[in-house]
C-alpha cells in the first residue's frame, strides 16, 4: 500500500487547495511539507522550487501531471515524492538528480518508458503498481538501499539483470505482469537475497491456468449479490471495502457475514482474481478468517468475496509498518503479551501458515497487521491479497519460496517477543 500524508482524502483536498493558495501567495517560505494532492495541477507550481532549501516531502499525486521541470533538482533535501494517479507516460529523467530521495510513489499513471537515468541510486521505496512498465533498466540493480519494490500491474517480461545487487531489499510485488515463464520472474539471484521475506507473484501467465484451476474446483458455491444486505463499513484496506452484511441462502436462515468489495482491475499486491482463487483453494482452518464464497452477479461487475463476520473485540494484532521501515509494524504503547499469549499467537501463525504451503499457497504477506487476534490467546490470520501458488512439479523451487514466508514468519515471532510483559 503507498502511504498517503492524510486518511480522509476528501478534508485532505480541501486543505491542499487552500495550500496551494498559499504557496502561490509566497507564505509558504521554510516549509518542509506540501500537499497539493488533488488540485487539479497540469505542471508543477514554479512556486515549489522556491522552496529548495526546505521542502522534504511532496504529495502531487491526483492531478493532470504528466512532466516535472528540470528545476526539481534543486530540490537537494527532497526525500519524498508522491505522484500517483496523474499523467506520466515516462518517469521523468529529472528525478534520477535528486541526491536524496529515499520515497517514490508513481502509482496508477501511464508509465512504459523508465529511462536508466530516472532511478535515483538512493532510493530505498519504490512504487510503480499500475502502469505500462514492459521493462525496467540495469540502472535498477544501482539503488542498493531499495527495501521496497512494487511493480504489481505493468507489462514486465523479465527482471533487469544484478538483482541480486539489492542484498536489502524485503518487500517485492511482482503480480499481475506479463511473465511468461515462472524463471523470468523468480530468478535464483532474486531468491538468494538475504532479506527478502514479503514476495507476490500471482497473476502472471506461468501460473494463470492454475489460479483459473483453483476458482473451478472451490468446495464452496458462489453467493449471489441478491442474497445479501449491505450494512455499515466495517474496514478499508489496500484492495477493497469490508461491509457488514446479512446473507440469506435459498436453503437455510439469514446469517451476518462480512462482505469485501474490490476497489479496482489491480491492488497493490495484484490482482482481485487471484486474491479470490487464493482464499477459496485455503479454505477453512481453525487459524484463518476462512470464506462463505466468492460474490457473484453484482450489477456493476464488482469482484468480491463473503466472508465470515467476525465478533467486534477481533481487532489487528498491530498497524502497518511506518515508512521509516517495511519490515517492522507498528505496535500499540499498551501492547504487553504474556508468555503464553505471544507463544498462543506464534503457534497460531505458524498452523495458518503450514495450512497455506500444504494448500499450494505461500501468503506472501505475513505481518502482525494481518493477524486478527481477540484479546486473549486466539489468533486469525488474514488477507490472502499478496498470496501466490507455490509450483507442484519444482521442489526447489517450492521450498525457495517457502522459505520466504518463514522469514516473515520469524521476523514476527521476534516482534512478538519485543513486546512482552516488561
Amino acid at each position: 500500500m503507498e502511504p498517503t500524508l492524510q486518511p480522509d482524502l476528501t478534508a485532505a483536498r480541501t486543505l491542499a487547495r487552500q495550500t496551494l493558495d498559499r504557496l502561490r501567495a509566497g507564505e509558504l517560505q521554510g516549509c518542509t511539507r506540501l500537499d497539493l494532492r488533488g488540485c487539479g495541477l497540469v505542471e508543477l507550481p514554479a512556486e515549489v522550487l522556491a522552496l529548495a532549501d526546505t521542502l522534504e516531502v511532496l504529495d502531487v499525486s491526483g492531478n493532470a501531471l504528466g512532466s516535472l521541470p528540470d528545476g526539481l533538482a534543486r530540490l537537494t533535501r527532497l526525500h519524498t515524492l508522491f505522484a500517483s494517479g496523474n499523467r506520466f507516460t515516462a518517469l521523468p529523467p529529472v528525478l534520477g538528480r535528486l541526491p536524496v530521495l529515499d520515497t517514490m510513489g508513481f502509482k496508477a499513471n501511464r508509465i512504459a518508458d523508465v529511462p536508466a537515468q530516472a532511478l535515483a541510486p538512493s532510493l530505498r521505496w519504490l512504487i510503480l503498481t499500475d502502469n505500462r512498465i514492459a521493462a525496467l533498466p540495469s540502472t535498477l540493480a544501482d539503488c542498493t538501499r531499495m527495501q521496497k519494490l512494487m511493480l504489481a500491474g505493468n507489462r514486465l517480461t523479465r527482471l533487469p539483470p544484478g538483482m541480486g545487487r539489492l542484498q536489502r531489499l524485503e518487500l517485492l510485488r511482482l503480480s499481475a505482469n506479463a511473465f511468461e515463464r515462472v524463471e523470468h520472474a523468480l530468478t535464483d539471484e532474486l531468491l538468494a537475497l538475504p532479506q527478502l521475506a514479503w514476495l507476490a507473484h500471482a497473476g502472471n501467465p506461468f501460473s494463470a491456468a492454475r489460479e483459473q484451476a483453483a476458482q473451478a474446483i472451490a468446495t464452496v458455491q458462489p453467493i449471489a449479490w441478491r442474497e445479501l444486505r449491505l450494512h455499515a463499513l466495517l474496514g478499508e484496506g489496500a484492495s477493497g471495502h469490508i461491509h457488514a452484511a446479512q446473507w440469506q441462502p435459498g436453503d437455510g436462515p439469514v446469517q451476518d457475514v462480512a462482505v469485501k468489495l474490490f476497489k479496482g482491475s489491480v491492488t497493490s499486491d495484484g490482482l482481485p482474481g487471484c486474491e479470490i482463487a487464493a482464499t477459496l483453494m485455503a479454505g477453512s482452518h481453525p487459524q484463518l478468517v476462512g470464506v462463505l464464497g466468492a460474490l457473484a452477479d453484482h450489477p456493476d461487475g464488482t469482484p468480491g468475496l463473503v466472508l465470515p463476520r467476525l465478533a467486534p473485540h477481533w481487532k489487528p494484532l498491530a498497524g502497518p509498518p511506518s515508512m521509516a521501515s517495511c519490515s517492522r509494524d507498528v505496535y500499540g504503547a499498551d501492547v504487553h503479551l504474556s508468555v503464553a499469549r505471544a507463544t498462543s499467537i506464534a503457534r497460531a501463525a505458524t498452523e495458518a501458515l503450514d495450512h497455506l504451503h500444504a494448500c499450494g499457497l505461500t501468503h506472501g504477506d505475513l505481518y502482525a497487521h494481518n493477524l486478527l487476534v481477540d484479546g486473549g490467546d486466539r489468533a486469525l490470520l488474514s488477507d490472502l491479497g499478496a498470496a501466490s501458488l507455490l509450483p507442484p512439479d519444482d521442489p526447489p523451487l517450492r521450498a525457495a519460496l517457502q522459505a520466504l514466508d518463514r522469514r516473515a514468519l520469524g521476523i514476527l515471532v521476534d516482534e512478538l517477543a519485543q513486546h512482552g510483559e516488561p
